[in-house]
């Protein structure tokens, strides 16, 4: 496995140490940095962080490392502390990233006791979802705490000083899912000899608009870069049609709104699709590369557009994993009846929606699928984002564009999230389902 586990390694100063009579832990902490920060040393253009005496060095990122984080699309910060840090962008993705507010680690870190981080993990509600056991958590504490560090370098924050909202989105989100998405790795590669060459799997993300998916695709690109292994991001955005194109759709369906902008089945260039992920599955051995598809949303007046091929960002293999996300990424088309009981207007986007199988969905093979309980809450994030970006002096739809943007997505969310949460997505393999209720802040929380 290419976590970072230094378990076999000379104990750090993260201690743990585990009852033979019981099944309790205790847990010790040392203090991170000494007075004289030895415990940071340089190494090529990122630092690295001396894990103990003897311990193997681990990159984490230096400032061009960094991201910028926007909240234009929708996803929110809201986890996150005020105080804007500048940082250079980190663009592997070939996405730009907005302003990040966070909190920059200046002060000494405090001696801490891991204890409290420990119960905290067990008390996550994705631990047993992804086949952890307290006793899994406390063997493998020093990942928790190693993936922790790089995620609070990502996003500028200080790990011992977290709030209970950043917390909650580091151990209780993005390092689970980080570790189950290399269970999933794990398990995909075993099923081939040593000597095949192995396709990369392509993990799904399927959620709803502004509930945090890109940054939670973002950060695990990042912890599979810092730990060693190469991915790919694609979101269903970068096979949207070309301007000239979405025009002919809208006047080949005219009244029908949910074809009038790009969003809904129908609107994406498949052959694109197929001609991308099956390259991407192809890319297994050293010095293969290809070009991954990216669409610029601001060009003809946020109308949006293919952007130029000269901008599009490179991937080189062997590549072990494709992050692939998406909005309505699994949905199933459903009987006529079902859908225009909805909104009659579904029903062409809904028969569009039968050839996005083969162009999408079979090419998945693990999927995380982030649930809402109520679709409103699209309305709500999008709502909340805009009125961020105008408070900032920035460009932002009022509330009546927000409610028509809204709209045009709403039909969907009603007629296939039902059968989506209920069945997993078009295809799927239960077994390699992960699905993510989340509340309201965008947080997991126990499933019904």
């Amino acid at each position: 496995m290419a976590g970072l586990n230094i378990l076999s390694q000379t104990p750090s100063p993260w201690q743990l140490s585990a009852s033979s009579t019981s099944s309790s832990y205790s847990l010790r902490f040392r203090h991170f940095y000494d007075n004289n920060n030895n415990n940071i040393s340089n190494y090529g253009d990122a630092k690295c962080y001396k894990i103990g005496s003897g311990s193997p060095k681990s990159k984490a990122p230096s400032s061009q490392m960094l991201p910028h984080l926007s909240n234009s699309s929708g996803s929110g910060y809201s986890w996150m502390q005020d105080n804007s840090v500048s940082c250079d962008d980190f663009s592997s993705n070939g996405r730009k990233q907005g302003p990040l507010n966070a909190v920059s680690p200046t002060e000494q870190a405090q001696v801490s006791s891991v204890d409290d981080l420990y119960d905290f993990i067990c008390s996550g509600p994705l631990i047993n979802k992804i086949g952890l056991t307290p006793e899994k958590v406390a063997k493998s504490i020093d990942r928790w705490i190693e993936y922790g560090l790089l995620l609070c370098r990502l996003f500028q924050l200080n790990q011992l000083s977290l709030n209970e909202a950043q917390k909650i989105r580091i151990y209780h989100y993005y390092i689970p899912v980080f570790l189950w998405c290399e269970q999933e790795i794990s398990q995909h590669y075993s099923k081939f000899n040593e000597e095949e060459e192995v396709p990369p799997l392509v993990i799904g993300f399927s959620a709803p608009q502004g509930c945090g998916k890109t940054t939670l695709v973002f950060a695990l690109e990042y912890l599979f870069k810092i730990t060693g292994r190469k991915a790919a991001t694609l979101s269903i955005d970068d096979f949207y049609l070309t301007a000239e194109e979405q025009v002919k759709l809208r006047d080949s369906n005219p009244g029908n709104l949910l074809l009038e902008f790009r969003g809904n089945a129908g609107s994406h260039d498949l052959p694109l699709s197929v001609e991308t992920l099956t390259a991407l599955s192809k890319l297994t051995k050293e010095g293969v590369k290809m070009k991954l598809p990216r669409y610029d949303k601001s060009a003809y007046n946020g109308r949006g557009d293919r952007a130029d091929p000269s901008t599009w960002p490179e991937v080189e293999g062997p590549l072990p994993v494709i992050l692939f996300e998406g909005w309505m990424l699994g949905f199933k088309p459903l009987p006529p009846e079902v859908v225009k009981a909805v909104d009659p207007q579904l029903e062409t986007v809904n028969k569009n929606l039968e050839a996005y199988y083969d162009a999408w969905h079979k090419y998945v093979k693990s999927w995380i699928v982030i649930k809402i309980q109520d679709p409103s809450y699209v309305y709500q994030w999008r709502l909340q984002a805009e009125i961020a970006m105008r408070a900032d002096g920035n460009p932002g739809m009022s509330d009546e564009e927000v409610k028509d943007f809204v709209s045009r997505y709403l039909p969907a969310y009603k007629a296939y999230l039902p059968t989506l949460y209920s069945e997993g997505p078009t295809g799927s393999d239960p077994e390699h389902v992960l699905l993510i209720d989340i509340d309201e802040g965008r947080n997991p929380i126990l499933g019904c």
